[in-house]
């Protein structure tokens, strides 16, 4: 059973989650158009305007990407995963994986972050993540006490 204070942290955090999934926390920028005028002797033509050159630095990847993560914005991990809220939701023989909340299970089917990796695979990631995190979320409002997470 889970103290009622851990459930409402973790909660709290889910929620969080969420709502970044909810505001397009993951999906990268829109490349800026410049204008049919701009032209090479322009200067604003000269801006790193592409995705890539401005965003290089961040991670998108689901649940790594998201101010939640202990890591988030650092250049090189200072925090080991283990701390991580999330690690609740990792089964046990995960939890030693390079990223471990990425073999949470998602669904009935054991979809994780990981087996659906991919090119083009955005899509099937974000409903997956975003269906876990709804359902979790409710489960943990709906049953005093008790709680989805592994080992908590």
């Amino acid at each position: 059973m889970m103290a009622q204070n851990q459930k409402q942290i973790l909660l709290n955090a889910l929620k969080f989650e969420l709502n970044f999934w909810e505001m397009g926390g993951y999906k990268p920028p829109a490349p800026v158009r410049l204008p049919a005028r701009a032209g090479v002797f322009d200067p604003v033509s000269k801006w790193p305007l592409e995705v890539g050159a401005t965003e290089s630095h961040r991670d998108h990847s689901a649940f790594r990407g998201s101010p939640s993560c202990l890591n988030y914005g650092l250049p090189v991990r200072k925090h080991a995963c283990s701390e991580c809220w999330l690690m609740a939701f990792v089964p046990p023989g995960k939890r030693g994986a390079e990223v471990p909340c990425h073999h949470i299970p998602l669904n009935e089917r054991g979809d994780t972050v990981a087996s659906l990796a991919g090119p083009g695979n955005a899509p099937q990631i974000e409903e997956a993540v975003v269906g876990w995190l709804r359902k979790t979320i409710q489960q943990l409002e709906t049953v005093p006490g008790k709680s989805q997470a592994r080992g908590a």
